[in-house]
């Protein structure tokens, strides 16, 4: 074959590659099929507490596949980070806050978050292993509560539900703190520097007569608000957690797919089947 015979073939080759490499990269007419590859849009971060939080999380995360999203789940130890890392935008959303302590975190540190959406509610019990009804409770019994104030005023409520104190007239409950309690009939102590992670050890050393424990870590030690709290807050509580975002993505498809599907009838069966009650699906 002639050098110019090889060369003709050679260009052929060469044109029917670039040909080619223009049709997969979408320069074709109508009729073409693109081959397009995943982008980093369709990952939704979410930062989350381990329990029960994530857990819930995982749950989702083949529902969302079904909707063309992959869910990448951040746990965080603490209350503090998740917070930041969706102002810094490391996450798209967060889910580890009930709405009272979101509502201060932004008029604290002014986030530009929003509520997304509430999915569940754990609910506050006080417990205790000397007493098992709120009749027995002793004068000058000692309360135990946690260092989180967001959750003082939930506390004060169940207490004033019970009958044990009464709060200043006028008082906004879901802000109350202890310097609100304007009756005291049975003179209780209150001690409210606990860490919230640490109040399940303060039961298991019987450190005072009562303790608020949140359901989340209650249920660590085997502890059922409904079976084995003394008080235990009302299924009307204000304290159900949420999926936090920034402003800006409120309307975004993927907040707007990833809510949906935690306020799916699957995910709602999972957290009854799994928690008994302990934690409450919120619709």
């Amino acid at each position: 074959m002639s050098k110019k015979k090889i060369g003709l073939g050679f260009g052929l080759i060469v044109a029917a590659i670039i040909g080619l490499s223009l049709v997969v990269g979408g320069q074709s007419g109508p009729n073409q099929k693109v081959i397009k590859t995943k982008n980093a849009t369709n990952k939704i971060i979410v930062g989350a507490s381990a329990t029960p939080h994530a857990e819930i999380l995982e749950q989702a995360k083949p529902l969302l596949k079904e909707k063309g999203y992959d869910l990448e789940i951040k746990v965080f130890q603490d209350f503090v980070l998740p917070n930041k890392a969706l102002a810094e935008k490391e996450l798209d959303a967060n889910y580890f806050q009930h709405i009272p302590y979101l509502d201060k975190e932004i008029k604290d540190k002014h986030y530009d978050f929003v509520n997304a959406g509430a999915i569940h509610l754990e609910k506050m019990a006080f417990y205790s292993k000397s007493v098992k009804k709120v009749s027995e409770v002793k004068d000058g019994a000692t309360i135990l509560v946690s260092n989180s104030q967001t959750d003082w005023g939930r506390v004060i409520t169940m207490l004033q539900d019970a009958g044990l104190v009464k709060v200043k007239e006028g008082t906004n409950l879901v802000e109350a703190t202890f310097d609100d309690i304007a009756e005291n009939p049975k003179n209780l102590k209150f001690k409210y520097d606990i860490d919230p992670a640490i109040m399940t050890t303060t039961y298991e050393n019987n450190e005072g007569d009562l303790i608020a424990i949140n359901a989340n870590f209650a249920e660590n030690i085997g502890l059922n608000p409904e079976k084995d709290g003394v008080i235990v807050e009302g299924d009307n509580s204000p304290y159900a957690n949420v999926i936090a975002a920034r402003t800006e993505d409120k309307d975004s498809e993927k907040i707007k797919t990833l809510v949906e599907v935690l306020h799916s009838d699957e995910i709602k069966a999972f957290i009854k089947e799994k928690w008994n009650g302990t934690i409450s699906v919120v619709d």
